[in-house]
Parts: structure tokens; sequence; C-alpha cells
């Protein structure tokens, strides 16, 4: 894809999506968080689930660290994997009081310091609670960036440094939702919805059929 051409791209998405938000639910930074660690493999209709009634009676890392790990996982068990979630939200709860005053740090290495936080979810809650230009790179995300010819590679990271590189500076801060958005819902995995795409004059993939 050419620079014209991901002007174009992104533009489109902008137009048709102005203000594209996270679809986990959250009502502060560390529910924020809280609600990207516990998506690791797992929906955002799982998770929300979930967690609008986990944040009920517990939404500070205070509160969640006095649930302890069983009554945590009442509260998060028909989210795949919740045992280990469970377990590294409370490490990350305990390092959030102990060494941040409860709240959550606003630099990478901080964040990614936290249990069970790795660059994606650090640069989830970097973009979406404090605005920074980040791209969290996941199944969707890296699916779009090979498929359209975008930012084409190999691993996650290398998807990530291609987009940051070839992202016009007006879009960066929405990037990352515009793409996962449009993954999920249009440039789906099995059959890609290029009868339905408003950015498909821009994009690499010839499909084998844009017929319904």
């Amino acid at each position: 894809m050419k620079p014209a051409q991901i002007q174009t791209f992104f533009a489109t998405l902008a137009a048709v999506n102005p203000q594209p938000q996270t679809e986990l639910e959250f009502a502060s930074v560390f529910e924020l968080l809280a609600a990207v660690l516990l998506s690791a493999q797992a929906t955002d209709v799982s998770v929300n689930k979930a967690t609008r009634q986990l944040f009920l009676v517990a939404n500070t890392p205070q509160k969640i660290l006095d649930l302890g790990q069983e009554g945590l996982e009442s509260y998060i068990k028909t989210i795949g994997l919740y045992r280990s979630k469970a377990r590294h939200l409370l490490q990350t709860c305990q390092m959030l009081v102990d060494l941040h005053g409860g709240q959550v740090p606003r630099t990478r290495e901080a964040l990614e310091a936290l249990p069970g936080v790795g660059r994606k979810t650090a640069n989830v809650v970097l973009n979406v609670a404090f605005g920074e230009p980040t791209m969290a790179v996941d199944t969707h995300i890296f699916r779009v960036a090979n498929r359209t010819g975008l930012a084409p590679g190999k691993t996650p990271l290398a998807v990530e440094l291609a987009l940051l590189k070839r992202i016009p500076t007006e879009f960066m801060v929405h990037a990352h939702h515009w793409l996962i958005l449009h993954g999920r819902y249009v440039c789906q995995a099995r059959t890609p919805r290029c009868w339905d795409c408003a950015v498909a004059n821009t994009c690499d993939f010839t499909p084998k059929t844009t017929a319904r």
C-alpha cells in the first residue's frame, strides 16, 4: 500500500467513524487495565459480562485484593483462563498499591512490569487512557495490516513498528481502534466482507469473490 493509499485508507475510516471507542466497558483507568488484562484470549463481550458485576463491588486495586483469589475467581469464571488471570490481576493490584499508591502508572516500563501485562496491554492503556499514539497489535490488527498491505510483518512487533512508521500522524491516536473494529466486523478472518468495505479500493487484497 503506497503512502497516498494509506492516507485515503485512514481518512475514509475516520469519515465513517470519527470517534472510535474500545468496546470494553470501564469507568476509570484501573478498570480499563483490569478489563484489558482479562481480555487476553477472550472476547470483549465475555469480559464486559463479568466486569459489570465485578466492578460493582470491586473497582480499585485494594478492593480487588480484598476479594482474594477465590472471591475474584467467582466473578470472572466465565472468562477463559480465569484462574491464571485472577492470580495475575491480584499480583498487579498488590504492586499498584505497594509501588504506585493505588494508581495506574503512565509509562510503558512500569506497566509492563505488572504481572500479566505485556506490550499489547500496555499499549492499549497508554492509548485509550492517556491518549498516547501507540499501536496494540492483536489478531485483528495483525491480519488487517498483512492482508491489506498496510504494514506487512511476520510478528506482532514487526507489524506494530511498521504501522507506527506508516500511519500519518493525524490518524495515529485513533488508528488502533479503527483497525481493530475493521478487522472485527469487516475484514474478518475466514470471509472478509470486501463487498461491504469502505476502503476496498485502497487494499492490496484480491478477494475470490466480491459478491455475497
